[in-house]
């Protein structure tokens, strides 16, 4: 995929490419494990159905299709680190537009910063993972990428327990009185709730700001894979590469597969345990199970890969895993029930970092627009658990999770024969 000239050969170069693209990949996680926090506070605050609350993850997913290619764009003018650093403050807007959205109670604002934060994060997504992934060997990409990812879920486990403390802090006693009362007094009780928002974002805001600027001015080396050695088999336009890397096609499907069951297995728990019985100031921990389960399954990969077992192998056993922990969901109850929900995580841990590395795999100048359509394979997670979501309203929350079968079933597919089909 690359040669000797793209890799940071220099030890120290490296290791402080490592550790950067590592914090930016802690933003990742704090950011979008916030989703799950966020639905059923604003299910709360805004008043809504199951399937308008997981507009929540549509709006913030969906702009990885929308924002994608662009993306690509602006790589190719600015390079890696520059466009990390405009994607950083992509979402410190975003962040900002919290505060009007939380002042005014309006469902559509907050989806629009939720958009606006995800294509800061699509941005930033289509230059760090190619980048990680370059930096070294190929076969030793899913390690990396798998440090990258405990970086990602560390920050993901903080994030909804903070965010928790602060929004939904009493919501179950909260929701008794909104149902007693009417008109202005109920506006005046869920108006204090949505302004709870404000103040973390804006801190969220500076931070992010504060990044970008570091992130502009951090020695970290920009690599060129326009300069690298073509494949003889590819053409001269990037059409030709759709025709001759079908395996870059069905990474994208696996990624497209994979990101949605990957959010509903985080960002769903919470008020499938409440849909049980199980109250609120309790139930919000519950994303913290799943991002916990991908921390430990991370740790195995880095461990295991590529020394044990080879990538294509791992994302196997994972698919194999995934599908049992989510019929055994769909079989057992109650609190049994959350934590097969939330052992997804460890299932899923390692399914980004090996299908990343064998989509990309042989696409030399070519490899900034594969990642792009691969970031556009982000958007799973706005149409998935949305589908999740119009399900719930008609079946239940547990039986709505038979869904997760045929996904994980691709992405075995995908594991076993879909990456070496060229």
């Amino acid at each position: 995929m690359t040669n000797s000239t793209t890799r940071i050969n220099d030890r120290k170069s490296y290791v402080i490419s490592i550790a950067t693209i590592g914090v930016l990949f802690f933003i990742f996680g704090f950011v979008t494990w916030l989703n799950g926090t966020l639905i059923p506070f604003l299910k709360i605050s805004c008043e809504l159905s199951n399937l308008q609350a997981y507009f929540v993850t549509f709006a913030f997913y969906i702009s990885y299709l929308v924002m994608a290619p662009p993306s690509s764009l602006v790589l190719k003018k600015v390079g890696f680190k520059m466009g990390m650093a405009i994607g950083l403050l992509l979402m410190a807007v975003g962040s900002l537009v919290f505060i009007p959205a939380a002042m005014t109670r309006t469902f559509g604002l907050f989806l629009t910063g939720l958009f606006i934060q995800g294509g800061g994060l699509a941005l930033l997504q289509t230059a760090s993972n190619p980048y990680i992934t370059i930096i070294g060997p190929r076969e030793s990409a899913a390690r990396r990428i798998a440090i990258m990812g405990i970086c990602n879920k560390v920050a993901g486990t903080i994030s909804p327990i903070i965010l928790g403390a602060l929004l939904l802090t009493g919501a179950n006693e909260l929701m008794d009185q909104v149902n007693l009362v009417s008109g202005m007094e109920k506006e005046v009780m869920l108006n204090n709730l949505a302004n709870r928002v404000i103040m973390p974002y804006i801190v969220m805001a500076v931070v992010l700001t504060l990044l970008a600027f570091m992130i502009r001015y951090a020695h970290l080396p920009d690599i060129d894979v326009d300069k690298e050695n073509e494949d003889p088999i590819v053409g001269h336009t990037a059409k030709d590469a759709w025709y001759k890397y079908p395996h870059l096609i069905m990474g994208f499907m696996a990624i497209f597969f994979y990101v949605g069951v990957e959010v509903i297995a985080g960002d769903t728990i919470i008020l499938y345990g409440k849909s049980l019985g199980i109250s609120l100031d309790q139930s919000r921990y519950f994303t913290s199970i799943t991002l916990i389960s991908m921390v430990i399954g991370y740790i195995v990969g880095i461990i295991t890969i590529p020394r044990y077992i080879k990538q294509d192998k791992a994302l196997a056993v994972s698919a194999v895993l995934a599908i049992v922990f989510a019929s055994c969901a769909l079989f057992t109850h109650g609190f049994t029930s959350v934590l097969f929900i939330g052992f997804l995580g460890f299932a899923n841990a390692m399914m980004w970092p090996s299908i990343w590395p064998l989509a990309i795999a042989d696409l030399g100048k070519f490899t900034k627009t594969g990642s792009a359509l691969l970031v556009m394979g982000i958007a799973g997670g706005a149409v998935i658990p949305l589908i999740y979501g119009s399900l719930v309203d008609v079946i239940g929350n547990q039986q709505s999770y038979w869904i997760l079968l045929p996904f994980y079933c691709f992405i075995l597919y995908y594991a076993l024969k879909g990456h070496k089909v060229r």
